[in-house]
């Protein structure tokens, strides 16, 4: 019977992995159906990923767009801790993200392990910044007359985001926390070469209280998808830190058509602590005048 038991154990197949997108708070597989392979560092497969198409990319947009609403009216306070709750589920899931870094970017298991713990950090730092941005971007302004004038920040809107390229978790978290920290919603694209972990993230983005449409992720060719998200009227940032000199001119110039924010690619190291440069690149200031001693005046803003 033992024998028996042990030549069934040796004879099971592994269950592969399927990966999906990531929009809406759903699982969609790619519109147009197809899939590229997902190689590690040496050549060896390791999955097939969906390749988004541009009914995929608009399909994010109205995702992101329809969230924007709640999300960004939500109160810093729960945006801080819903951020929390992102990093309680990575810590989680440490260990398939560590193999799943470690493939992506050639990485030995113990460095792998320390990207991964830094990502996680990331997530919580930036939970902390949540209601602490307003105070430092924001504030009253010293005016001549008898008025208040106060700036408080605004979110900007739906953000997309090219994913760093050779940083496919710490990079990748880098330039998406500081967006819905901040009240924004995101379309993500995701590693050409390394997306798993982005992909691996909307599953855990999905079982934690972050609402569905915050933040939705794609996977594919990058100039095929970020092409029509820099175009699209309903997208009112990018940022191209993923994209390389050529793209971030092709992408810059189609994003003037709607006057977007352009967060152009610079050279980062995604180690360092950051500052709050990717935060307030995404908001905006509204400045309220309100007269000084007049019950019940209305004021005005602009």
């Amino acid at each position: 019977m033992s024998e028996k038991t042990d030549k069934t154990e040796q004879q099971r197949l592994s269950v592969f992995k399927t990966y999906k997108l990531y929009v809406g708070g759903k699982f969609p597989r790619s519109e147009s159906g197809r899939v590229y392979e997902v190689t590690d560092s040496k050549g060896n497969w390791l999955a097939n990923a969906p390749q988004a198409s541009r009914k995929d990319a608009r399909d994010a947009v109205v995702a992101a767009r329809k969230a924007f609403g709640a999300w960004s009216g939500a109160t810093a306070y729960n945006r801080g801790q819903i951020l929390y709750r992102v990093a309680e589920m990575l810590e989680g899931r440490r260990d398939q993200f560590v193999r799943e870094v470690a493939d992506a970017e050639g990485l030995s298991k113990s460095k792998a392990g320390a990207v991964v713990d830094a990502t996680i950090d990331r997530w919580v730092w930036y939970a902390g910044w949540t209601d602490k941005i307003a105070q430092v971007v924001g504030g009253g302004n010293p005016v001549a007359g008898p008025y208040f004038n106060l700036s408080t920040p605004e979110p900007t809107g739906v953000v997309a985001v090219v994913a760093p390229q050779d940083s496919s978790f710490l990079g990748l978290v880098s330039v998406v926390a500081p967006v819905i920290a901040t009240g924004n919603t995101a379309v993500v694209i995701a590693s050409e070469k390394a997306p798993l972990p982005a992909l691996s993230l909307g599953e855990v983005l999905a079982t934690s209280d972050l609402p569905g449409g915050v933040v939705n992720v794609l996977s594919g060719r990058t100039a095929e998808i970020a092409a029509p998200l820099a175009a699209h009227q309903d997208v009112n940032a990018i940022d191209l830190a993923g994209a390389d000199d050529v793209l971030a001119k092709e992408l810059e110039i189609a994003a003037a058509d709607n006057l977007k924010r352009v967060l152009r690619p610079q050279p980062v190291d995604y180690t360092e602590t950051p500052g709050t440069d990717r935060m307030t690149a995404f908001l905006e200031t509204k400045t309220v005048w309100h007269p000084t001693g007049a019950l019940g005046a209305s004021g005005s803003s602009y």
